[in-house]
Formats: structure tokens, C-alpha cells, sequence
């Protein structure tokens, strides 16, 4: 029987995650867009950007690298200095006097990063001196990536204290909370699955050991901030920066079910790779993991409004996030409730460039 309170539940009811009240069930996704400004801060047209879309019942920012050591990619921002705390706040504060809220996602890229990038040309962190496929974009263009530096257990220390203290800078510039970007074939998602995590130590061979760093992460950073503004974002399928797992059901489930005992605000599921099944390791119903977690269930990849009130409606979640469309429909939650047409968003500008692209996408009353 369908339970009639969830009939009536759509993208556009209120909820209540953690100690994070939010408007609607309609989150903008984490997006790279590489628009950082001097110094890695973010800059009065990153500040407008997310001004606009600040009716989103939760803005989740882009990836902000943890450390000098944590950046994979050219003109991404950081959360380690205080020229980038300061950049931070203007766009918190512009968030905040539109009635939004908004956390930020806390990034390290590990071995998808190139020395170019990195403080006095250091290799790329990971947990497995395993060189990735591919090539990554720096400041002098396209370049193959490296063979990465195996943390030793007191340097992954070193990392849990560079979460800690993003955490604390995110606290300083205004958020409401932070995600733990454990993702998409970065540090995190590298320690967790078997494909880039071959140590013989306490952090690696068993689900358990791999499993260690993401949960010591997500409780260093729960001190900071309290864990009911705390979310996790996970991509158990998800292909993205040659990563892989022979057994990515057991991995993921392991995973859900320890950070149970955190009491998170929100878990945060991506659902892409399901299309493209045995690529990032055996395929497996990625819906089956809603029913191993406690608390609000947050998935992503290729939804609509029709879609997203399904999910919700049938229980399969509780908020949807929504990356492209936030890309090109600043209004996207005007635009859903009036049942508007929606701006196509323009790939070729998605990184990097000025204004086009980015700020200049019309609202409906300009449409």
C-alpha cells in the first residue's frame, strides 16, 4: 500500500535534514567549473553565480581542495587560505541574504593531479603508487597523468588534519555545513576501492581498511561542524578517473552501513555509471543501498521534475540534486513549480571562460 504522505510530497515540499532546514527537496550538485579567481579564492563573479541560484533548497558548492596538496585540476578553489575563506564568505553571505542555504564540498584529488599543479612539483597523493589512464588539464594544458606517491600512514594523518582544518575554514566563511566529497575516483573513493587501493596496511586489503580513511575523515570533520551538518557524497558505479572495484556491492554496502553511526545529515548517492554497466566493476541495483541507510537519502544523475517526484514519491529518496540544469536555469526551482521550458545548457563552456556560460543563462521573466 502507498503511503499517502509520500504521494503528496514533491520537489517543492520542505524538509528538515540534520540541523539544515531547507526550503524544498531541489539541490544544486557539486559543479566544477573552473572559474576560480586570483589565488584560487573565488571571485565576485563566482559570488553572483551562486547568488542566482540560491532558491535551490541546498546549494552544495563546487569541490574546494583541502590543502595546496589536494588540487587536481587548473583554476578549481581552495578552502586553505584565508584570501580564499575571505572569497568564500562574500559568496555565503550573498547566498544567505536570498533566504538559501549552502554547504561546501571539501575535495582532494589524490592521484588525479599532475605535479605541475602541486607545491614544489610533488607527486600526486594516493594510496597505491598506481599511475591513472589518461591525461588531466593543467595550467599549461592537457598532460598525461603520473605515477602518484604512496602515503605513508603518518602522511594520511597529515591529510585527516588538512580535513580538519577545512572544516574549521568552512565554518569561518559561513556555510551551513560541508560535504565529504568521497567520489568520482578521487583520494577517498582511491582509498576505498580495491582498483587503486592495493596497501598490505591498516588502510588497505580488507572493505574494512579501505573503508578507514573516508570514516575517520567524516568523524575528524563531524567534531568541527556537529555530523547533522555533515553530508557524504558517494559514486559506487561511477567510472570517472579510471576507477574500479571488484566487488563495488559489498564495498559500497560496508561503506553505507558504517556511516550509519554518525548520524549524518545526508547521504549522497550519485547513480551515475549504472548506465554503463561492469565498467567501474560488476554492476549491481545502486537502489538497493537506500534500504541499508538510516537517515535522508539524497541520489543525482539525469533526473527531471517528473522523475525526481517519483523518486521522492515511492521513497527511492528525499532530496534530488540536479548538476546541468542547475548549469543553465539559474531559476531552476521557478522554472520547475511554474512548469516552464528550460534552458539547454552549452557543454563547450561548462570549464573555465568568463561570464558566457556561467552567469549570463536568462531567468524566466528575461526569456
Amino acid at each position: 500500500m502507498t503511503d499517502p504522505i509520500k504521494q503528496q510530497i514533491t520537489l517543492l515540499s520542505p524538509i528538515q535534514v540534520g540541523a539544515l532546514k531547507l526550503k524544498n527537496r531541489i539541490v544544486m550538485a557539486p559543479l566544477t567549473r573552473s572559474r576560480a579567481g586570483d589565488g584560487l579564492a573565488p571571485s565576485a563573479m563566482n559570488v553572483e553565480y551562486y547568488r542566482q541560484r540560491a532558491s535551490a533548497g541546498l546549494i552544495i558548492s563546487e569541490g574546494s581542495q583541502i590543502a595546496p596538496e589536494a588540487v587536481g585540476y587548473s583554476g578549481t578553489p581552495g578552502i586553505y587560505s584565508q584570501q580564499q575563506v575571505d572569497g568564500w564568505k562574500k559568496v555565503t553571505d550573498a547566498v544567505h541574504e536570498k533566504g538559501g542555504t549552502i554547504v561546501l564540498q571539501l575535495w582532494h584529488c589524490g592521484r588525479v593531479s599532475h605535479s605541475s599543479l602541486l607545491p614544489h612539483g610533488m607527486l600526486p597523493q594516493a594510496p597505491s603508487a598506481i599511475k591513472p589512464a589518461g591525461e588531466v588539464f593543467t595550467n599549461e594544458g592537457m598532460q598525461a597523468y603520473e605515477t602518484p606517491h604512496a602515503l605513508t600512514v603518518d602522511e594520511i594523518q597529515t591529510v585527516i588534519e588538512m580535513y580538519k582544518k577545512a572544516a574549521q575554514n568552512s565554518l569561518a566563511a559561513g556555510f551551513d555545513g560541508v560535504e565529504v566529497h568521497g567520489a568520482n575516483g578521487y583520494l577517498l573513493d582511491q582509498f576505498l576501492r580495491d582498483g587503486t587501493n592495493h596497501r598490505n596496511d591498516s588502510y588497505g586489503g580488507s572493505i574494512e581498511n579501505r573503508a578507514r580513511l573516508l570514516l575517520e575523515v567524516v568523524e575528524a570533520v563531524s567534531k568541527i561542524w556537529g555530523a547533522d551538518r555533515v553530508g557524504v557524497r558517494l559514486s559506487p558505479l561511477q567510472p570517472f578517473n579510471d576507477i574500479k572495484d571488484s566487488h563495488p556491492e559489498a564495498t559500497f554496502s560496508y561503506a553505507v552501513k558504517a556511516l550509519n553511526k554518525f548520524a549524518l545529515a545526508y547521504l549522497h548517492i550519485t547513480e551515475m555509471g549504472s548506465e554503463t554497466p561492469g565498467v567501474a566493476g560488476p554492476a549491481f541495483d545502486i537502489k538497493s543501498l537506500r534500504s541499508l541507510w538510516h537517515g535522508h537519502y539524497m541520489t543525482n544523475s539525469e533526473y527531471d521534475f517528473e522523475k525526481g517526484n517519483q523518486g521522492l514519491q515511492t521513497g527511492a529518496a528525499d532530496l534530488i540534486s540536479f548538476g546541468k540544469l542547475f548549469i543553465s536555469n539559474p531559476d531552476l526551482v521557478e522554472r520547475f513549480a511554474a512548469h516552464a521550458p528550460l534552458n539547454q545548457p552549452d557543454p563547450s563552456t561548462f570549464y573555465g571562460g568568463d561570464e558566457q556560460g556561467y552567469i549570463d543563462y536568462p531567468v524566466m521573466s528575461e526569456s
